[in-house]
């Protein structure tokens, strides 16, 4: 038994008896009983509403991306230049309310040395559920800046909402574009829907 749950029972209890003492022969007193147990019952009712509602509560996080991909490369003429790459990795998160311990991660990236970067990425948790994101990053005087914007997911990710950013440095840069890569300074929240409760169909 659950401490409210026990608290509760004491309480009904502790009520019932109260109100069992003070009852008249009359029955005037008794119509104060059921209301007594319809609170009661209305306290109880709302618990699991409350309960329900954790998942809609910002979840944040920070944590460690690393990858690796392949990445094509052309001139634009004097010392510009545009990449697309592909990269598949894993995202570790920490803190107390990180909505998972870790990620598979899927993105791809079209990078343009004046213009900055955008990008797709998808994060899947051990359950297959994804969580889906838009990337956009540019060129600071403190060094390249990525900022993500979750755009929703599939399972538990249905809906979510928030943005995390980075930096990022390659640890291998290969002739063949062959490329890794580690994120520095990851951090973000993330806001999930309610868990749905019934079987009703769900709203689009």
């Amino acid at each position: 038994m659950s401490l409210f749950a026990a608290l509760l029972c004491g309480s009904l209890e502790a009520t019932l008896r109260n109100a069992a003492r003070h009852l008249r022969k009359d029955g005037r007193q008794r119509s104060t009983l059921p209301l007594i147990l319809l609170m009661i019952a209305g306290v109880a009712a709302g618990s699991p509403a409350q309960a329900a509602s954790d998942d809609a509560e910002w979840h944040e996080f920070s944590g460690t991306w690393t990858a690796a991909g392949s990445r094509q490369a052309i001139g634009l003429g004097g010392d510009r230049r545009a990449s697309v790459a592909d990269y598949s990795g894993s995202l570790m998160l920490y803190g107390t309310s990180r909505p998972a311990l870790g990620f598979r991660v899927e993105a791809v990236v079209l990078n343009d040395s004046t213009t900055g970067l955008i990008g797709r990425a998808v994060w899947t948790d051990e359950t297959d559920s994804h969580v889906y994101s838009e990337l956009r990053g540019e060129i600071t005087p403190a060094g390249n800046r990525i900022v993500g914007t979750f755009v929703g997911g599939s399972g538990r990710y249905n809906g979510a909402t928030g943005t995390y950013e980075f930096s990022w440095r390659f640890l291998l840069e290969g002739e063949d574009g062959i490329v890794q890569g580690q994120s520095t300074g990851l951090s973000g929240k993330v806001r999930l829907l309610p868990a749905q409760s019934g079987t009703g169909t769900p709203k689009p």
